[in-house]
């Protein structure tokens, strides 16, 4: 049976209550026209309707334009649920890879301070930052230093050394959240995590030299430090094997007590407990460890790549002037205060590949941004561009302060190798002005830029609907792949 579509304006649409039996609240999809064609070929609206039916839902479940199918609720998919009813948490609602997030640093640079010296920093990052399937760094953490990692965030890596305290105020939750319970961590998660700290990983992962193409926003590029030809650094990678690992433990474990609190759902890929269950705590405890371990994780890579820049450049820190501009996660739950019916309720916001998008003013954006809002960064495919938006009004009251998170897949893996027999994706790429160093063939081939929805088209749609605002355009000279 085809997903029901009702059109509400150009930028978004309804799944209505009724379609599925069980929804609590409506689908709401944003996405234009063009866009949706693509979406109703996948079956991630179906996805959508699935989680209209989570106890204690509350307004709607929610599709950004990245959307693509996931594990349970679809990738670029928000729902919220009411922790002082009957709202649940659900581990299928914020995804295996728990606080995979972005980091974007800024620098003194301008692009043609580093342009006869590319080649060679991309290979140094290379060389820094452990890229692929399991890779690792020298570093092994003790069983008092992976506390203090799930404890302390990227606290900790600044701490040792990596980046700086000044690092963290731009960081979304200071790097760090509150409540994470080591003890509700298996040790199994403990043993892939101990030499992962600092480790970019596999997939859609990657470190990305970039340059700032366009400003759409002088006001907002300014407070943000962003300037035309200014060189940046993005980060996107989480929190590897061990958030994986607490992901796998906690669906398990929900999958076999859902029966006793009589919850029944449509697809067992969503299993939840209520949010105050004991169940339910020990995962969020847990859950919050993986996330300050990806907090932890980008500020050591940032370390690593701060050395390789002074390195190659042979500059002064002062010189290249590297800072966080921003750090957010986009698979994660936060406990957060939002207006439901005019009221203020406490919700579990469970953002499964969506970013925060906080509007101006509100407390939990750093001083010296909160004149313009929270900075959201959207990273795209490693040939064309990614962007920096800002949170807005329209952000908090739509979609509980969230907005878009990536470009979002197009083709599956499979078929992106399939596409790219034959084909030199290097030269390709370098063509087009950016030099790419991946740790295998198969990664370029899954990750080339086809494999993705054009990020653009994305930004519009969440610029227009109101639920983020462009500030600048990044585009990519040199990229390290997973």
């Amino acid at each position: 049976m085809e997903v029901p579509i009702v059109k509400l304006d150009d930028y978004r649409y309804e799944i209505p209550k009724g379609y599925k039996p069980g929804m609590r609240v409506p689908g709401r999809v944003y996405a234009n026209e063009k866009m949706l064609k693509g979406i109703l070929k996948d079956r991630c609206l179906e996805q959508v309707a699935n989680g209209a039916t989570l106890p204690g839902i509350v307004e709607a479940s929610i599709a950004m334009p990245d959307i693509h199918f996931g594990y349970g609720l679809p990738i670029g998919g928000v729902v919220a649920t009411d922790v002082g009813g009957e709202g649940v948490v659900s581990p299928g609602g914020v995804g295996f890879d728990i606080n995979c997030g972005v980091r974007l640093l800024r620098t003194h640079l301008h692009v043609d301070d580093v342009r006869k010296h590319l080649r060679n920093l991309v290979q140094a990052l290379y060389h820094r930052v452990p890229a692929g399937v399991g890779s690792r760094r020298d570093l092994k953490l003790g069983p008092a230093d992976m506390t203090s990692v799930l404890t302390k965030g990227a606290r900790w890596a600044a701490e040792q050394g990596y980046g700086s305290s000044a690092d963290l105020p731009h960081t979304e939750s200071a790097g760090v959240l509150p409540g994470a319970d080591p003890d509700q961590v298996s040790q199994k998660a403990l043993e892939r995590g101990r030499r992962q700290v600092g480790t970019l990983g596999s997939g859609n992962h990657f470190l990305e030299i970039q340059m700032v193409d366009t400003v759409y926003d002088d006001r907002m590029g300014d407070a943000f430090g962003l300037f035309p030809g200014g060189i940046v650094v993005m980060i996107h990678t989480g929190s590897r094997g061990f958030g994986h690992q607490v992901c796998t433990d906690y669906l398990a474990l929900m999958e076999r007590v859902m029966t006793k609190y009589d919850i029944r759902l449509p697809d067992r890929q969503l299993a939840c407990v209520p949010f105050s269950s004991r169940e339910g705590q020990s995962y969020l405890g847990a859950m919050r460890a993986a996330a300050n371990f990806a907090f932890a994780n980008r500020q050591c890579i940032q370390g690593a790549v701060e050395k390789a820049f002074l390195e190659t450049l042979q500059i002064s820190p002062r010189d290249l002037g590297m800072i966080t501009l921003y750090d957010v996660a986009h698979n994660i739950v936060k406990e957060e205060e939002h207006q439901v019916g005019g009221k203020p309720r406490r919700l579990a916001v469970h953002r499964k590949g969506a970013t925060r998008a906080f509007p101006p003013g509100h407390g939990e954006i750093p001083e010296d941004y909160r004149a313009v809002g929270q900075p959201v960064l959207i990273p795209g495919d490693m040939g064309r561009y990614s962007f920096v938006l800002a949170g807005t009004a329209g952000s908090m009251a739509e979609c509980f302060g969230s907005t878009c998170h990536g470009a979002g897949r197009r083709m599956s893996r499979h078929a992106a190798k399939r596409a790219a027999r034959g084909r030199n994706l290097h030269r390709e790429l370098e063509d087009r002005g950016v030099i790419v160093m991946a740790s295998g063939r198969a990664t370029m081939a899954e990750e080339m830029p086809e494999a993705y929805k054009d990020v653009a088209d994305v930004v519009d749609v969440v610029d227009r609907a109101g639920i983020a605002a462009k500030v600048a355009r990044l585009r990519p000279i040199g990229c390290v792949k997973g």
